[in-house]
């Protein structure tokens, strides 16, 4: 859950209002990630729990497709899974305080970034309490922004707009563009899977973490997104990045505008600070394996990766003095969920190659299961293409130099990744 809920479910909504232009669909729109993301992880738990290391998909690709596509997989966390997102979390990051202290936001965004990047690298243990904290407050934030909203706002505006069917509207090609933004805000349901070494029973436990964990989020961005929806006009929120704030100030004026405000700068830190402490333990198992990226494992003595946390945060800075942050959420969507949707068609592939690999955990309902989330991603990921030709541009950009990057110090200049099923 703490993995989960960032700054997304607070700030894409608006983008959602301007295309959908219907609450209801909205609405099934946060369902159908909530369901697509529970059928990912579950599927991500069965292949964890076979293959227990360190790396994500990195280890995962390169255990059961080839080196090149687990390289792959590990340039796109760093790029679109860690590097892209802490960009876009520094620029809300700084577009909130500005609105609190007379401060420059991509000034305050930076600094954000450079504040943590030095932590991380200086001692491993310094941001969990921050961490910790901040996540207790989104929380409570949530359940709070649910309960005000629906006593104060006005609940007709979840009936649906004048001409706009729920039907008309599921089955347009925007609908499934849209569920770019909704994957971003679930991004991180496949982090218990990231844990299965740890886990005492997993065959017990990762399903049930999962599924409550994932089921939860799923219950609290919906209500969440209504309390957004009964606060204010549509028209008010179409096209906003801030909606929190939108919704805050129409309920309870301007104090409540500055408490969700503050509320929300202080989650993004911790979120700021769960990226910098994650994203680098990928370049760093890619550096165990790659002698010309050795340098990525280097770390100080009780500190983490210096070097690879330096990388991501240096990107990071890149995009957000550059990046169009509309366009980068479609990219970071649809590249993850192409990561993704290859990871889960490989437990089809493992099954199939090696039945008799010690599965401690077997995935509810397999088939179907898998299928589902496949089906969903596949469906998202072809209309985001057709319709966003500028994060498709990205995306196969990102892949060309990953594909030159394994060249320069893949094969001839690797270690091998590990074949067996025990952790690193």
């Amino acid at each position: 859950m703490a993995n989960m809920i960032g700054v997304g479910v607070f700030t894409t909504t608006g983008y959602m209002v301007s295309a959908l232009q219907s609450s209801p669909t909205i609405l099934l729109a946060w369902l159908v990630g909530g369901c697509a993301a529970i059928c990912g992880a579950l599927s991500y738990a069965e292949l964890g729990a076979a293959i227990p290391r360190n790396g994500g998909e990195y280890q995962l690709l390169s255990r059961i497709y080839h080196p090149l596509l687990g390289f792959l997989a590990g340039w796109i966390a760093l790029v679109v899974g860690f590097a892209a997102p802490l960009a876009f979390y520094a620029h809300v990051f700084g577009d909130y305080v500005s609105q609190l202290v007379p401060i420059s936001p991509l000034l305050a965004g930076i600094g954000l970034i450079v504040v943590f990047a030095m932590i991380h690298s200086v001692s491993v243990g310094q941001g969990v309490l921050v961490h910790s904290l901040a996540t207790v407050l989104k929380l409570v934030l949530i359940l709070l922004f649910v309960v005000v909203g629906f006593s104060r706002g006005d609940p007709a505006r979840l009936a649906g707009e004048h001409g706009v069917s729920l039907s008309s509207t599921v089955f347009q090609s925007a609908f499934a563009v849209q569920l770019v933004y909704v994957s971003f805000s679930y991004s991180g349901w496949n982090a218990a899977a990231y844990l299965l070494g740890e886990f005492r029973d997993p065959q017990r436990d990762v399903a049930r973490c999962v599924l409550w964990g994932t089921g939860v989020v799923t219950v609290l961005y919906i209500a969440l997104n209504a309390a957004f929806l009964v606060s204010a006009p549509p028209e008010e929120l179409a096209g906003r990045d801030d909606v929190a704030r939108v919704a805050a100030t129409h309920l309870l004026g301007t104090t409540g505008e500055t408490l969700v405000t503050g509320l929300i700068a202080i989650g993004l830190m911790s979120t700021v600070s769960a990226n910098l402490m994650t994203g680098p333990r990928v370049y760093e198992a890619m550096g165990t394996h790659h002698s010309r990226l050795s340098f990525l494992s280097i770390r100080r003595s009780g500190g983490g990766p210096f070097a690879a946390i330096a990388l991501q945060s240096s990107l990071a800075i890149a995009m957000l003095l550059s990046a169009k942050f509309e366009t980068l959420i479609s990219f970071i969507g649809v590249t993850l969920s192409l990561s993704a949707a290859t990871t889960v068609f490989g437990l089809f592939l493992l099954r199939i190659r090696e039945p008799q690999l010690h599965r401690p955990y077997r995935v509810w309902g397999y088939p179907v299961t898998p299928l589902v989330f496949l089906m969903l991603e596949g469906w998202m990921i072809t209309h985001t293409l057709v319709q966003r030709p500028v994060a498709a541009a990205w995306t196969a950009a990102t892949l060309i130099v990953g594909v030159v990057l394994y060249l320069l110090c893949g094969e001839g200049h690797s270690r091998p990744v590990a074949m067996t099923g025990e952790p690193e």
